[in-house]
């Protein structure tokens, strides 16, 4: 009976949220033009800004792009001291060039000979004990206390159908081994590489070498010792099988501030009252710059990797400037993302806007490929759902616009790839603001120097920004805010 009147509350709330949305239905839809989502986005994902890699020159350099698109536009800067900008520090660790590894007689080259998976300080002379493939059996078997265990790595027990597969591999055997070795005294662990993880080497160079990204009190802000992780070449199995070979292993690691930035505009609301409250359209404009070469490319321009949204947000602004809601619609292009939802944490912890007022997030995040009819909605199934009344809205706005098939196994903790937790909606919703992700999902060049503008489906972005904006609206204009779901909690 209980799911029965679930069930029924339900279906009616949806029909009465139907019915207001064809009410509250803007005119201005006309203002978001194919056109416009494919002039700009060719702009923004142009190899001139070298893959707006945060931190850098070129995450500035398209921040200033955007600023000057805000101000064609008509947003009204809400960032500090009256700009479009909202700086904050960006603090990096890396592992020092003066950090060295040696086995034995020989030292080994950092990076070429060698990989250092972990970005923590660590001193370590310790005895090598070899455990094969390090079964379970082997480990809880073994005298390792105190001693470095190397074992060879193997993708046994590892799900391989993921995205990026060659980069995560590494982590996921670290994730195998790391807990139940440290657990049992370990001092370091040493990976002889098989031939997945040797294809992974060149994959995973930009990724460790950089090191690890935080804002001011994040966990990865400072980083504290811990036993360090090295990786060898397959070459070296013989070698590292030698009885009473010695790690020495002196790992520093260096600490610096980098700057990141919001771009922050607003549009502000017809209602004496609800103008105060607001409506917070969220992308990312930044990306990974330059990287691994692909053939002859090395520039990851990140097309759909958030130029997507990024653009599909100045559509939103152009009709909301000629057709403003009740409340305000604020637009929030975050920086760092790729660096860990860096942007969103910041805004989400020092908001130029009061936290209270903002009633809702609609955060995309790759929005531009795959199937024409097919998209997904993030954020609307238990556990992830925070706001059945946003949830209901989005639908029926979908109903109303574009009518997308809605793909739900993104949505579920099964999926593999987690993907709910990697954009930047994430800090909003643990800080119980209503919030969704947009999204079309991953593809086989995320990531990649091939994620470029002419691989992007415009009619299909198109619909996508449609579907933000005619869920903004109704927001916007709707009497209530949406409400936070009672008792949400996320698995992770």
């Amino acid at each position: 009976m209980k799911l029965y009147k679930s069930i029924v509350v339900l279906i009616v709330s949806t029909i009465s949220v139907v019915s207001t949305f064809s009410q509250n239905k803007s005119n201005a839809l006309s203002a978001i033009k194919e056109a416009d989502l494919k002039k700009d986005l060719y702009e923004m994902a142009d190899d001139h800004f070298r893959g707006r890699e945060a931190g850098t020159l070129d995450e500035l350099k398209v921040s200033l792009w955007l600023e000057n698109k805000l101000r064609t536009v008509g947003l009204k800067p809400v960032g500090d001291d009256g700009t479009y900008f909202q700086f904050y520090s960006m603090w990096r660790n890396r592992v020092a060039a003066n950090s060295s590894i040696k086995i034995g007689d020989r030292s080994f080259e950092l990076w070429k000979d060698v990989l250092i998976a972990q970005t923590a300080p660590a001193k370590v002379s310790a005895q090598i004990v070899f455990l094969g493939k390090g079964t379970k059996a082997e480990i809880e078997k073994a005298d390792i206390k105190g001693k470095a265990v190397a074992i060879l790595a193997s993708p046994e027990g590892i799900n391989l159908n993921v995205s990026l597969a060659e980069r995560r591999y590494p982590v996921s055997v670290l994730r195998k081994f790391y807990a139940d070795l440290t657990a049992k005294g370990a001092t370091a662990v040493i990976f002889i590489a098989d031939g997945l993880a040797e294809k992974s080497w060149s994959h995973i160079l930009p990724q460790v070498t950089r090191g690890l990204y935080d804002i001011a009190g994040g966990p990865n802000e400072k980083v504290t010792a811990k036993a360090p992780v090295i990786w060898l070449h397959n070459n070296e199995l013989l070698f590292i099988q030698r009885q009473g070979l010695q790690l020495e292993a002196l790992i520093n690691v260096e600490h610096f501030e980098y700057p990141s930035v919001n771009i922050i505009g607003v549009i502000e609301g017809t209602d004496p009252v609800l103008k105060k409250e607001y409506v917070l359209f969220s992308g990312h404009q930044d990306h990974d710059g330059i990287r691994q070469l692909y053939g002859t490319d090395s520039i990851y321009n990140g097309a759909d990797d958030n130029a997507s949204t990024s653009v599909a947000l100045l559509a939103i602004a152009r009709a909301f400037h000629q057709h403003p809601g009740k409340r305000s619609a604020l637009f929030v292009w975050h920086g760092a993302e790729e660096r860990g939802l860096l942007g969103s944490k910041w805004y989400a912890s020092h908001p130029t806007v009061p936290k209270e007022s903002i009633v809702a997030v609609l955060n995309g995040d790759m929005i531009g490929r795959n199937d024409p009819d097919s998209a997904s909605l993030l954020g609307s199934q238990s556990p992830h759902r925070n706001s059945t009344d946003l949830v209901n809205i989005a639908m029926a706005a979908n109903k109303q616009g574009p009518k997308f098939l809605l793909d739900t196994l993104w949505d579920k903790t099964t999926h593999v790839e987690g993907f709910y937790f990697r954009s930047d909606h994430l800090p909003y919703a643990r800080l119980g603001i209503p919030a969704i992700f947009y999204t079309t999902v991953l593809h086989n060049e995320y990531h990649t120097p091939m994620d470029k503008a002419n691989h992007i489906n415009y009619p299909k972005l198109k619909r996508m920004t449609d579907w933000m904006y005619l869920t903004g609206w109704q927001v916007a204009n709707i009497a209530q805010r949406p409400k936070i779901d009672p008792g949400f909690k996320l698995e992770r």
